[in-house]
């Protein structure tokens, strides 16, 4: 009965957060190293661990997310493995190492408690999207983790002249340090954009990456505005 399975067994922990297979993260849980994840999307865990919803960290930048952006979070603690999903979404974990990466709410799985962060908006867009558009900022040294409905792709933008264009309903996450402006192209309508009802682009320029998922499902969008 145990034979067949074997393959699927957690794998020794090597970090504080990592893959098992594509759709699921485990995260090393140790006590003075919380983390914040999505509210709903613990599946399984090992040892003592604990959750908080709605903690008073979340309360206070939740003031922000009249906006829209908001992903309820809850606080985990304890001792243990913790293992996260995202209703099979891929998971994407990222180390960041001082660095900074901004992130659509909806694609937010989870992150180390001590990192800063807090809701931003991205500048250059008003014009396009009413208020503009908010995002999820978060930076400092530890660990994120996202998800991608579909297996993502990661653009280096390069540092070039040339611009790499995304529909907004396929934006998973990009480097801050990135220009971001607005396009719209009416002849590409029937082409692009599909959830968006109008051929509606992001533009982005500089030294920096942007993860892009296949999907562009309306309900995975970056909050916009109008």
């Amino acid at each position: 009965m145990n034979q067949p399975l074997t393959g699927y067994a957690p794998a020794p922990v090597t970090a504080r957060m990592e893959n098992h297979g594509n759709h699921m993260l485990k995260v090393a849980m140790q006590t003075g190293s919380d983390l914040f994840a999505r509210v709903g999307s613990m599946v399984a865990y090992e040892g003592f661990v604990q959750y908080e919803p709605n903690p008073p960290a979340v309360r206070q930048i939740a003031r922000d997310w009249m906006t829209g952006e908001g992903a309820p979070l809850m606080r985990c603690h304890g001792d243990g493995l913790l293992y996260l999903a995202d209703y099979g979404a891929n998971v994407v974990v990222i180390n960041l190492n001082g660095d900074a990466i901004s992130v659509n709410a909806t694609n937010l799985l989870a992150f180390d408690a001590h990192l800063t962060w807090g809701v931003e908006r991205v500048k250059g867009l008003a014009k396009f999207a009413g208020q503009g558009l908010w995002n999820t900022k978060i930076s400092g040294q530890g660990w994120v983790a996202l998800t991608s409905r579909g297996e993502p792709i990661v653009v280096d933008c390069g540092g070039g002249e040339d611009e790499t264009y995304v529909d907004p309903d396929a934006l998973v996450a990009w480097s801050p340090n990135l220009k971001v402006k607005g396009k719209r192209s009416f002849k590409a309508q029937s082409l692009i954009g599909r959830g968006s009802g109008e051929a509606y682009q992001m533009a982005f320029s500089g030294q920096g990456i942007v993860v892009v998922q296949p999907s562009e499902d309306s309900t995975d969008r970056l909050r916009i505005r109008g």
